[in-house]
């Protein structure tokens, strides 16, 4: 159905393609496209490892669970620096093929004895794959959020805090601050709260995962008590459970940007389908809201389903986009 609508009206398509857009919700290892996948694997055929491993094919789901299952599927094959500059070059170039002109990487450094990879050169590598892509004068301009994975707990958060205020500081603008991420069923958020503060009064800025999965009322306010610059997901903080009412008033009352990744959403089978995304919700509400997908078919299929709503407001959404590149930092 919808390749017979593309098909029939591709002025569609051409739209979404050649609007400008922002992209601040791009997990590294989670932009790997098919082609740079085969590359990795290629280069580590004793792992024996396969695409569908590796990747959620069209029209496929996986849960929460199988998806941070694949990630460490993923870890295996970008083993040294060599790999995570390759990934990130593919990652940049793709995404500005797609359009996008400003992209906020995220990922979480990474040590590995057996190539000598410390969480130092990991950092490195991104940033030389975000430097050789402006070289390569690609039209886009790249920041990097240093992830920090709940799976590591406190101590490893305070060292990726520290990995993370040394570069903001050497970076001018590069790295621009932390993300919180991870198996939301992992550790808890009080556990992350003194290197996030010290993070925040370092200058880094916070984008943190909350609310991915039901039931952490509690989880969830410790976190916003933290007034981060940006949520990601925020799945159920407008959901029908006892105390959420509260949550929402308190990021309206704050005005706490959402990073919204509907497709992502479905994939994972935290969300059942479009029409029960908390999108509506919160665009029905005019709160600050960004779109996040990773590519421009994934855009037109949101737009699909939520016409005529966006189909009304799309040159607007064009302007707000290009206000933004005029007001990021130089």
């Amino acid at each position: 159905m919808m390749e017979a609508e593309e098909h029939q009206q591709p002025w569609k398509t051409a739209f979404y393609s050649e609007l400008p857009k922002v992209e601040l919700h791009a997990h590294l290892n989670g932009s790997i496209s098919s082609n740079t996948m085969k590359k990795l694997i290629a280069k580590k055929p004793g792992l024996k490892i396969n695409d569908q491993m590796t990747m959620i094919d069209k029209g496929k789901k996986r849960t929460l669970e199988e998806c941070f299952q694949m990630f460490q599927i993923i870890h295996q094959l970008t083993t040294s620096p060599e790999d995570i500059l390759m990934v990130t070059k593919d990652v940049i170039k793709e995404f500005a093929d797609d359009g996008v002109k400003y992209l906020e990487l995220r990922s979480t450094p990474r040590r590995e004895n057996a190539t000598g990879m410390t969480k130092k050169t990991y950092v490195e590598s991104v940033l030389e794959g975000i430097k050789q892509s402006k070289q390569e004068n690609i039209d886009i301009d790249v920041r990097y959020l240093i992830a920090i994975d709940r799976r590591g707990g406190p101590s490893v958060a305070k060292e990726t805090v520290k990995l993370a205020e040394e570069f903001f500081l050497s970076t001018d603008n590069t790295v621009l601050g932390l993300d919180l991420s991870g198996d939301p069923t992992v550790g808890q958020a009080k556990d992350f709260l003194e290197p996030l503060l010290e993070a925040k009064k370092a200058g880094l800025k916070l984008a943190l995962h909350l609310s991915e999965i039901p039931n952490q009322k509690k989880e969830t306010q410790v976190l916003l008590d933290l007034l981060p610059d940006r949520i990601g997901h925020g799945t159920f903080l407008s959901s029908s459970e006892e105390g959420s009412l509260e949550l929402v008033d308190f990021v309206r009352q704050h005005r706490i940007p959402l990073e919204l990744c509907l497709t992502s959403n479905i994939k994972s089978q935290t969300v059942r389908s479009y029409d029960q995304h908390h999108f509506g919700f919160w665009y029905s509400i005019a709160h600050p809201s960004v779109i996040c997908v990773r590519c421009t078919h994934h855009l037109y299929e949101v737009f699909c389903f939520f016409s005529p709503l966006l189909h009304k407001v799309r040159h607007s959404l064009l302007a707000n986009c290009l206000a933004f590149l005029r007001v990021l930092p130089k």
